[in-house]
């Protein structure tokens, strides 16, 4: 079952035509991955379906409701998180205060449990919770944008670079850590540029270029393609 469906969009910078005509879905529980180069579209792909850019055209559909024109804190409180590339947390605050942030649209009922889940897959912040956000490693902030976004008890988790700037052994960590979200029940959209890490745990993928999907098929066979092979693992 679909539980998100882009369809013909078309996003402009200005005069620059960002995204061309794309569509793709995401089936509940999948992990469908974006790939491509710096460029490509991705990141105002994901920009675009979390509501803070708009598409002149088409249609996103989020669990059978149209949210094309919904303001972005209203697609959060549907269901629908984005951890933005760069991480964006607060940086003068501490991590509990940063986590709190993210809950701001689920019931006050559930903080305690959401809480517990995200200290479960996030250990570290939980060792960490009163340190100032800004004084965390590159690895724990992105650990913390992840957990902020969890506390929305989304329905759809999108990553966009996770792994970005990260020392080899914390991308390993990071994606263990997508893998075990994923395994507790959540479906993830995921831009990354680690094209490898990211088809090796993708259901499915789609290659952008230049603002149009030129590639898709199971995380597999992309894996095998040639033409991802020379362009994105050095094949």
């Amino acid at each position: 079952m679909s539980i998100l469906k882009a369809e013909n969009l078309n996003v402009y910078y200005g005069n620059i035509h960002a995204v061309q005509d794309i569509s793709f879905d995401v089936n509940e529980g999948e992990i469908v991955t974006l790939i491509g180069s710096n460029g490509a579209g991705k990141s105002t792909t994901l920009q675009t379906i979390s509501g803070l850019l708009r598409s002149r055209t088409g249609s996103i559909t989020f669990m059978d409701k149209n949210i094309s024109n919904v303001q972005a804190h209203k697609i959060v409180s549907m269901g629908l998180a984005h951890c933005p590339e760069g991480r964006r947390i607060f940086l003068q605050m501490t991590v509990e205060e940063n986590i709190d942030m993210g809950a701001y649209t689920a019931p006050g009922s559930r903080f305690n449990e959401n809480l517990e889940k995200v200290y479960h897959h996030f250990p570290r912040l939980k060792e960490r919770r009163k340190q100032i956000a800004g004084t965390l490693s590159g690895g724990e902030q992105q650990m913390l944008a992840m957990g902020r976004a969890m506390m929305s008890m989304p329905k759809l988790l999108m990553l966009d670079e996770p792994s970005m700037g990260l020392a080899p052994i914390l991308v390993d960590e990071i994606f263990t850590i997508i893998k075990d979200l994923h395994d507790a029940g959540t479906t993830i959209l995921l831009v990354e540029q680690n094209a490898k890490k990211a088809l090796k745990i993708a259901d499915r993928a789609y290659v952008l270029e230049s603002g149009t999907i030129t590639l898709s098929g199971t995380g597999a066979e992309l894996a095998r393609s040639e033409q991802v092979q020379k362009a994105y693992l050095g094949g």
